[in-house]
């Protein structure tokens, strides 16, 4: 924990409001949203009511949907109203997402009527959907106006600065034509036409699509903002790089969790309780319990192999953990891959023969390092056997690692859900058939 956090808490605990004040005007609005949650949500609400309201309305914005809840709870019903009427349309819905459906429809019908249809519109779409996640506010110009023209049409929109930073050239169907950057038309002669403004590409984004699509194509063309477009190719929202962001961090988190075998929280770590954790983690630990039956399965069937050569034994936790190894290693470098649009099914071919060829020669490495020790203490046919496994369990390993993530993303299974633990399991089974029948054959059992 660090200085500033301990400072803030005791000033709190302590009722040194008058501390508290100096403290928040010494912080940002980053500083205090990232602080704040770490408070009991009382004291969340007493700390909040102290800052002035163009910051209250920053720090609201910065903090977590879960905190927003936490807060909008201890807050009276006025500050709650004035707070969800500042937020963008897009922060509503995440926040309302939070929300018991009674409060929810509170809040919404205290809102003005432009305020509360656009929400809606937002909540009409699909979760996850770009729809559910774009701005509906933005500006659309026309190519054969000026910049002059344009920007007087800007100046009377009344929207935001960063409302205004791309801005989509339609038509009088409100299709989509071009974008034009703000700095662009600023600094043009004012006589100059919007259409020679335009950018040289157009990126847009289906409404209905999933919003990682959207969020990453803004991270991998450097856009601030990307035009959100119904079936039709009609301008209906803008995706900003700030929501964007918050997606592909959601997203990635989620990743993350089912990578280790966790199903996603949902919430912020500190927030969630003990019997929630443990929920979570039970679900994967009790599905991979079943799946490792399997390899009790095998040893049982194995059983006399062993007793003929109790030092196949020695091997077995070696052998399984090095395919387990291989297999999530080829998974996780699968799985980042087609999270950034690198790999997708088409390519499924030249990953498998990618991944038969690393697995081989990680094989081949292992054994070759492994086949003299193993000779000098158990002779050859031991070394053999040992060697030959690697060999084999390495390449299967890699190949599974390889394949599955991409068969699960094709039939809409998230791909994380088979990486590490999924891999591991099905590799420790797999892997003792491969041991055991290379041992029969080679020691002659």
């Amino acid at each position: 924990m660090t200085q500033e956090t301990l400072e803030l808490t005791e000033l709190v605990a302590a009722r040194d409001f008058d501390a508290v004040s100096g403290w928040l005007a010494e912080h940002g609005a980053l500083d205090i949203a990232e602080e704040l949650p770490r408070l009991a949500p009382t004291d969340q609400a007493v700390v909040f009511r102290l800052l002035a309201k163009d910051r209250a309305l920053a720090v609201f914005e910065a903090v977590d949907p879960v905190h927003q809840q936490q807060l909008i709870d201890a807050l009276a019903d006025e500050s709650v109203h004035e707070l969800f009427l500042h937020l963008d349309a897009d922060d509503r819905v995440r926040l309302l997402d939070e929300m018991p459906a009674a409060v929810a429809s509170r809040l919404l019908a205290n809102l003005p009527d432009d305020a509360r249809e656009n929400t809606n519109r937002l909540l009409g779409y699909t979760e996850e959907s770009v729809g559910r996640t774009m701005s509906p506010r933005y500006i659309s110009i026309r190519g054969n106006q000026t910049a002059a023209d344009a920007l007087a049409r800007i100046r009377r929109a009344g929207l935001r600065p960063r409302e205004l930073l791309v801005l989509p050239i339609t038509d009088d169907q409100r299709t989509l034509l071009g974008v034009v950057d703000l700095p662009e038309l600023v600094a043009a002669d004012s006589s100059t036409r919007v259409s020679d403004l335009a950018r040289a590409e157009t990126y847009s984004v289906r409404v209905d699509e999933d919003q990682e699509r959207g969020a990453r194509l803004i991270q991998e063309a450097d856009l601030v903002a990307l035009p959100v477009v119904d079936t039709e190719d009609r301008l209906v929202g803008v995706l900003t790089v700030d929501d964007a962001m918050e997606v592909i961090e959601e997203e990635e988190t989620e990743d993350i969790q089912r990578a280790g075998g966790v199903e996603p929280l949902g919430l912020p770590y500190m927030q969630a309780g003990v019997f929630l954790l443990a929920r979570k983690r039970a679900v994967w630990l009790l599905i991979l319990i079943v799946a490792a039956v399997a390899t009790v399965n095998v040893l049982e069937f194995f059983e006399e192999t062993l007793e003929a050569v109790v030092a196949l034994a020695l091997f077995i936790p070696l052998l399984i953990d090095t395919g387990g190894n291989s297999g999530s290693q080829a998974a996780t470098v699968v799985i980042r891959s087609m999270a950034v649009g690198e790999v997708r099914f088409r390519d499924l071919p030249r990953i498998l023969h990618r991944e038969l060829r690393v697995g081989l020669l990680l094989g081949l490495m292992l054994g070759a390092i492994g086949f003299p020790i193993v000779w000098a203490f158990y002779g050859v046919d031991f070394a053999m056997v040992i060697s030959a496994t690697l060999l084999v369990i390495c390449t299967w390993a890699s190949f599974a690692g390889g394949i599955l993530p991409v068969l699960a993303k094709r039939i809409n299974i998230d791909p994380a859900v088979v990486s590490a633990p999924v891999i591991t399991t099905l590799v420790d089974a797999t892997g003792l058939i491969i041991y055991f029948l290379i041992a029969r054959a080679v020691l002659g059992i």
